[in-house]
């Protein structure tokens, strides 16, 4: 099964994300269609695509920025091969959340929002997947794990790292 993560992404080129923009730029709630965009054609949105986005969109680079800032789906460098987002919402974090992050860090040498040195992994927060009434959650390369422990967390790292 082939993931986005799989795929190569674009190398960064100003008028290839000047053609997404223009592709987007007259619907309603632009701003966060373009960053996807941006982010699925590059891996990430690179920071001289923001400028960009302000002036098509007629907003400031702050504006633009804010969006960007706000959500923590969108990257300032392309993702790892795998891409493993740890709930860290209050529930999952009460149920031990904390510890298993932790863990994750300790075994791939980097803290969540980073990538490991391999550029296997990337690791991100998640804020709530629904699945938090026992035990924390997550999400390797889109598929959601429930019940998460240390044992079930080890597993998705040697799957992440292969």
């Amino acid at each position: 099964m082939t993931t986005a993560y799989d795929a190569p992404y674009e190398p960064w080129d100003s008028k290839r994300a000047t053609e997404i923009i223009s592709e987007h730029s007259g619907i309603e709630g632009a701003t966060l269609v373009i960053l996807h965009a941006l982010q699925e054609a590059f891996g990430y949105v690179p920071e001289p695509a923001i400028p960009m986005v302000a002036e098509a969109l007629n907003l400031s680079r702050a504006e633009v920025h804010g969006v960007f800032t706000f959500y923590h789906d969108f990257r300032k460098e392309p993702a790892g091969r795998h891409v493993l987002k740890l709930c860290r919402a209050e529930a999952c974090q009460a149920a031990g959340g904390d510890a298993l992050a932790a863990h994750a860090e300790a075994r791939l040498g980097v803290a969540i929002g980073n990538t490991s040195a391999d550029n296997r992994v990337t690791l991100e927060p998640i804020y709530c997947l629904g699945l938090c009434a026992t035990a924390p959650s997550a999400m390797l390369d889109g598929r959601v794990v429930g019940r998460l422990d240390e044992k079930r967390l080890d597993a998705l790292l040697a799957e992440a790292q292969r």
